[in-house]
């Protein structure tokens, strides 16, 4: 059956996407050993390629080494090793898709038992009730800081072209660290970086604008954007629609809509109030009026399911159809849309009252599907979320302790230098 699902999308940097169905980033936590990707995920980006989907966009890699979402994070910056990349977006394109790189930096979303650093556009730390001591306190940035991060987004994105992948998505949403910088509630600085709209986006278009001049012009670059961080006096949908308007001159190829951060996990369903659908595009309601006015490309991230839903996202103008969970259920779903088939099951909801919990559990479950995938296995979404849970806390410990040897080893000297 043909659907503009199966259409090919051209971009503005000359690439064309093989069709409009994209798998999302979802963390994986699945680091070899020098924070470096391994077999594990090569095997788990075949299995993605092979299902049909036109574009894969990697879980987060971070720019620094001392800044991680979880000890299991890979680590892409001047130092690291090219091959075990290489290989990453050799598995990735087997399938005849592109693959993106996520590149990322979590700002102040680091746990506390975490070494490194914690930053932040302030010091305000993140405020989870009775679990706000999961996260370490942030430190504001200073403006070398700052300068020096933008740096590093740069060299990671010409590092990713140079292993050959296909482009990169800028990760500015999630609360990680530029959502920090847009958001009224965290960025209170009131130097250039704080303030006015235009402010707060200075670091996310100051980064957008060094990757774009590090990469080659028929390399993609993407920016994944909230559309709203859910949260009462935070980053709005009105903000989101400025902010695409300050990246069109950029030269960004695409911009993925998602929404929420920890505080607000709307990204798992469970925002803090009641403007995400229960079930499927959490997002799309949004997406409508943001599609209505945006000079670029959107892509639609959240809760899609079913190709029925797929189709709807589409129809209300949106570009590409981003799918996370679902394809860690069911690998080939877009062949099955193809086929006229949907997938046999989904994964067990949770339901608990705790949303910081949930949320944990929600994203503990999606990883559990992810890493059986990488074994060759066949995932098994019924798992009780909280075997699950504890199961992704035994494996943190272990990678903590592998990530705390690996940041005081060989390399500590190695990393004090500032990128170029």
């Amino acid at each position: 059956m043909t659907s503009e699902l199966f259409s090919p999308l051209p971009l503005r940097s000359g690439q064309e996407l093989k069709n409009r169905i994209a798998k999302a980033a979802m963390e994986e936590n699945m680091a070899g050993g020098g924070q470096l990707p391994d077999e594990r995920l090569f095997t788990l980006y075949r299995r993605w390629a092979a299902g049909g989907t036109g574009l894969l966009i990697t879980g987060n890699v971070m720019v620094h080494a001392e800044a991680l979402t979880g000890p299991g994070g890979v680590v892409l910056d001047e130092h690291a090793p090219l091959e075990p990349f290489t290989a990453w977006a050799k598995a990735g394109k087997s399938g005849g898709g592109a693959i993106w790189m996520q590149i990322n930096h979590p700002g102040r979303q680091v746990a506390s038992d975490m070494p490194g650093v914690v930053w932040g556009p302030t010091d305000i730390g993140v405020s989870l009730g009775k679990h706000s001591s999961r996260f370490g306190r942030p430190t504001a940035m200073t403006p070398r800081q700052i300068e020096e991060t933008v740096a590093r987004y740069a060299v990671t994105a010409r590092r990713a072209e140079e292993a050959g992948f296909d482009g990169v998505e800028v990760h500015a949403a999630h609360g990680y660290l530029l959502s920090q910088f847009l958001s009224p509630l965290v960025n209170k600085r009131t130097d250039q970086w704080g303030g006015s709209l235009e402010n707060r986006a200075r670091m996310p278009l100051d980064i957008v604008r060094a990757v774009r001049t590090a990469v080659s012009p028929s390399f993609a670059v993407a920016v994944k954007l909230n559309s709203a961080d859910f949260q009462r006096g935070g980053f709005d949908a009105d903000d989101a629609r400025q902010v695409i308007g300050m990246l069109e001159p950029l030269g960004v190829d695409l911009v993925e809509l998602s929404g929420g951060s920890y505080e607000s996990p709307a990204m798992t369903g469970r925002s803090a109030d009641s403007r995400t659908r229960a079930r499927e595009a959490y997002f799309l309601d949004l997406a409508k009026d943001l599609v209505r006015t945006s000079p670029l490309p959107l892509m639609l991230t959240g809760g899609i399911t079913r190709r029925a839903t797929a189709e709807k996202v589409l129809d209300s103008g949106v570009a590409v159809v981003g799918m996370g969970t679902a394809l860690a259920v069911t690998p080939d779903l877009p062949d099955r849309w193809r086929r006229d088939r949907e997938a046999d099951r989904q994964i067990r909801p949770v339901t608990w009252s705790d949303k910081t919990l949930a949320s944990a559990a929600s994203m503990a479950q999606v990883r559990h599907q992810m890493r059986r995938l990488a074994r060759g296995s066949s995932p098994r979404p019924g798992t009780h979320p909280a075997i699950a849970l504890i199961s992704e806390q035994f494996k943190q410990r272990k990678a903590l302790r592998g990530y705390r040897a690996w940041l005081a080893g060989p390399r500590k000297a190695v990393r004090a230098t500032p990128p170029p």
